[in-house]
């Protein structure tokens, strides 16, 4: 099981790998617009910080406008880390065939189906990824979702990784984690969550109240 960040706020990504609990970032066109920075350098500071995958998406819409950009992005981003992150759709899949010929790693995103991750992997993915959260926002279940690609690949011995995106709680994560996903990629917020508990939290006051108390401090 691995841990990504979904994010592209470098300070978040700082103190994760410090924690020493994620090895990759995934980033996507909203969060890193939301930093107010460019593009190219955003991702490549990124993969100096995670020693693990770190996926860029492209922003064209026709295959070969993809392929073009993704070549475009490994040449300004010079790292052995680097995802190219591809939409779910019919150009999407022949840039990940592309891609995957001339030895690209791809990450095929916004998947709300069994069927659309067959594809991707039918295609030469390295990874696909569904949103849980979404899914659950339209009264669907995200991690029946999980459950049922993760048996459709094993099924079939398919080696495309799940990663479990759109990730709102920790409950989410723990969810994926044991419905099979390989990797679950999180917002910050949630991996701060997935720290805490109030029980832990009193006990650590209790046990500090107590040392003090004892004049051992």
């Amino acid at each position: 099981m691995e841990l990504f960040l979904d994010t592209a706020n470098v300070e978040e990504i700082r103190h994760a790998a410090d924690m020493g609990v994620i090895c990759g970032v995934t980033t996507n066109p909203s969060l890193i617009a939301r930093e107010g920075r460019d593009f190219y350098e955003t991702v490549a500071e990124i993969t100096t910080i995670v020693d693990g995958p770190v996926s860029a998406e492209v922003m064209s819409e026709k295959g070969a406008d993809m392929v073009r950009e993704a070549q475009e992005i490994r040449k300004k981003i010079k790292s052995d880390n680097l995802v190219i992150k591809i939409p779910m759709t019919a150009e999407g899949l022949h840039a990940v065939r592309e891609l995957t010929r001339m030895g690209i790693r791809t990450n095929v995103t916004l998947v709300f189906s069994s069927a659309q991750a067959l594809l991707a992997a039918c295609a030469g993915a390295t990874y696909v990824s569904p949103f849980l959260g979404r899914l659950d926002d339209i009264g669907e279940s995200g991690l029946e979702l999980i459950r049922e690609i993760a048996s459709l690949f094993a099924v079939q011995h398919i080696g495309t990784k799940i990663i479990a995106a759109s990730i709102r709680t920790p409950g989410h994560v723990i969810g994926a984690a044991a419905a099979g996903a390989q990797v679950v990629t999180l917002p910050y917020k949630v991996l701060c969550q997935m720290v805490h508990h109030p029980l832990t939290d009193a006990g650590i006051e209790r046990f500090v109240k107590d040392w003090k108390a004892a004049g051992l401090s």
